[in-house]
């Protein structure tokens, strides 16, 4: 199974670890992800809030890049996804912007191929019991909160993935790696985002109140899909370097899977995960 994938800015950076792990794991579980060629920024997260035009015109560049390519687009970054699947939208609802879009960006918008989020992804073209059928060490112990964040599921007139008010995808997926998803009420509340640049004490309370949160409701482990989710829950927290973790879903299942380069992977976090995971006799 063949699919363009559009990594977006953070996967070549600072959310390299998520990149890594998305290649290895799809790649064990025969889903091939074939980076489209000359991509560029999808303008997320300042085009959409200074210039229109340019907040489609951007995502659009690269949906005619994938259209060329002829494969459905899987982009793993909330954030990128959902600029992405917003010009998807406007290209097939709004003919007026269409012409405008097709004439800037020098393509016909043909509709054929879809965008999708690297967990819908794994959701609709793998699925929790193929990745259940396939783990060999299985996270049994591992208590987590799955963040969905406010931009995966939302808006869902625009995403049509799962339930954006109690989204069940990421749960499931960690349920097949053996690790036991929580039931709280702040997976898709925001963790500020790109504020931490502007607005650092509004977005490290907001953290804060996430991290509460899921501690108490006795989470070892926070699991995201989003490189700025993660990257907050990280840093933007007091004494960072302590306290619950906060994975990508894909380490996550390429450690049950028992990929050895896992290990590279985890050794990039800010806040370092192998204590509990060696608590829990998952990592050496």
């Amino acid at each position: 199974m063949n699919l363009s994938y559009y990594p977006g800015c953070s996967l070549e950076s600072s959310a390299r670890e998520y990149n890594l792990s998305a290649l290895s794991v799809a790649s064990a579980l025969g889903l091939s992800l074939t980076e489209i060629e000359d991509w560029i920024c999808c303008g997320a997260t300042s085009a959409h809030s200074t210039n229109q035009l340019l907040a489609y015109a951007l995502p659009a560049a690269n949906i005619a890049l994938a259209q060329q390519a002829g494969r459905d687009l899987v982009v793993p970054c909330a954030s990128c996804y959902n600029r992405l699947k917003k010009t998807d939208h406007v290209l097939r609802n709004d003919p007026a912007r269409r012409r405008q879009l097709e004439e800037v960006v020098n393509f016909t918008f043909t509709g054929r191929i879809g965008v999708m989020s690297l967990l819908e992804a794994f959701t609709v073209r793998i699925g929790a019991e193929e990745i259940s059928r396939r783990v060999v060490r299985p996270l049994e112990g591992l208590r987590l909160a799955c963040y969905y964040g406010c931009l995966l599921v939302r808006p869902h007139h625009v995403t049509g993935f799962d339930n954006p008010e109690n989204p069940r995808s990421l749960d499931a997926l960690m349920a097949g790696t053996g690790a036991r998803p929580l039931s709280w009420s702040y997976k898709t509340e925001c963790c500020g985002a790109n504020l931490g640049l502007t607005v650092g004490d509004a977005v490290r309370q907001m953290v804060s109140r996430l991290l509460e949160m899921a501690e108490e409701a006795g989470a070892q482990a926070i699991v995201t899909a989003c490189p700025l989710c993660q990257m907050n829950l990280e840093v933007r927290r007091p004494n960072n370097r302590n306290g619950i973790p906060a994975f990508y879903f894909t380490e996550l299942i390429g450690l049950a899977l028992g990929l050895k380069e896992s290990g590279s992977w985890f050794a990039r976090h800010i806040v370092d995960p192998l204590p509990l995971l060696r608590s829990l006799s998952l990592a050496s």
